[in-house]
């Protein structure tokens, strides 16, 4: 007993060695590349009120929320027709939440608060208690409590001031668990299978080259270039843990694919380190153009004669246009340039963000740039 014991904390300590090595020289853990079947998260929704506002609540025109008052009132036993009820005091929302993959009857949980209806602000609101559901329309947690906003909105004779969108918020733990949700880990089949959050054929038998050679058993065999299956060493809910924790803290440099994303809107390029260009000349030039119009009024003079019929003040439009060509600059790039290079070497010529994304466009289409281009 005593030197089985032994073994398995040589094992263990044995792979903590290897995952610390591994991270040293800048790999990622199994934990942070993937996941394990079975185990994710699930969304749940519901429909609420939430009471206390200012006046900034929906107004009658907004049907769901004044019956829905009507309805909360009856199950206090007091009869108050729709019809009767008039307040800015109250609002529909919607509540959204994430489920974790392993949930607890208890647990807390954070919830999101947006409103359906005409309220200008949920600021200084409590949502009242609200169940929770799944798309199996089954009650998976219960949220109540005082709205967090992180925006306001004052008005005042049309004059409107507003920060961020006062009409959503949220409660941090403000849901509480009701269910027990325990995923299985286990396929059809009895094993276990790792999916990975970016599927790649070679990170894919790194992988599973990786864990043969952590941990005795595992058998892991790539099956896709996103999913690696495991053989579990037992039933029991121990072993597997076991199992699962010693492949999750593994390390491993994963094969990242040559990309380059580009944000149009803010003009932000990010590029990986793995991206070369072929040799190119990229040519750059522009041509300007300034309208300028002014109107110029003619008015009838009154002291020279008395203007009647037809006769009325004019505007004459004058229209001035102005055509430069700037000069065409050209950026020649040898074989195995980098992103950085062109960037800078377009900086260097004076070209805007908007063109610098025109140009790595351009370059693309030329076969020159040796990387998956993403537009944002």
């Amino acid at each position: 007993m005593n030197t089985r014991f032994w073994l398995n904390v040589v094992g263990v300590l044995s792979t903590a060695l290897l995952a610390a090595t591994a991270q040293a020289q800048g790999a990622v853990r199994l934990k942070d590349l993937g996941r394990f079947s079975g185990v994710r998260d699930n969304s749940v929704i519901g429909y609420g009120l939430v009471v206390g506002l200012s006046g900034t609540g929906d107004s009658r025109r907004s049907l769901a929320t004044v019956q829905s008052v009507s309805n909360m009132l009856q199950e206090f036993g007091l009869q108050v027709p729709a019809a009767g009820i008039n307040s800015r005091n109250v609002a529909a929302v919607l509540v959204t939440a994430k489920v974790p993959g392993f949930m607890n009857v208890g647990d807390r949980l954070d919830v999101n608060v947006s409103s359906i209806g005409d309220a200008s602000s949920l600021a200084g609101g409590t949502l009242l208690m609200t169940p929770l559901r799944g798309p199996d329309r089954d009650v998976y947690a219960m949220a109540q409590g005082s709205l967090s906003i992180g925006g306001y909105r004052f008005e005042q004779n049309g004059t409107v001031r507003q920060k961020n969108h006062p009409t959503s918020g949220n409660i941090p733990e403000g849901a509480l668990a009701e269910r027990v949700i325990a995923p299985q880990l286990l396929t059809a089949d009895g094993g276990i299978e790792l999916v990975l959050n970016d599927p790649d054929f070679t990170t894919a038998s790194r992988v599973a080259t990786l864990i043969n050679k952590s941990v005795p058993g595992a058998q892991a065999t790539p099956v896709t270039a996103g999913r690696i299956r495991l053989a579990a060493p037992s039933k029991e809910p121990a072993g597997i843990v076991a199992m699962v924790s010693a492949v999750e803290n593994l390390a491993i440099e994963p094969d990242i694919k040559a990309r380059v994303v580009v944000n149009e809107r803010t003009g932000t390029i990010v590029s990986g380190g793995n991206v070369y260009l072929s040799a190119i000349t990229v040519t750059h030039g522009d041509i300007k153009v300034a309208i300028d119009q002014r109107f110029l009024v003619s008015q009838p003079d009154g002291y020279l004669y008395r203007p009647g019929i037809g006769v009325r003040t004019a505007v004459v439009p004058e229209t001035t246009m102005d055509v430069t060509e700037s000069q065409l600059k050209a950026v020649n790039l040898p074989q195995g340039a980098t992103i950085e290079d062109l960037v800078a070497a377009l900086k260097g010529v004076k070209a805007s963000s908007r063109d610098v994304i025109a140009i790595l466009q351009g370059v693309k289409r030329a076969g020159a740039l040796h990387a998956e281009l993403i537009i944002q």
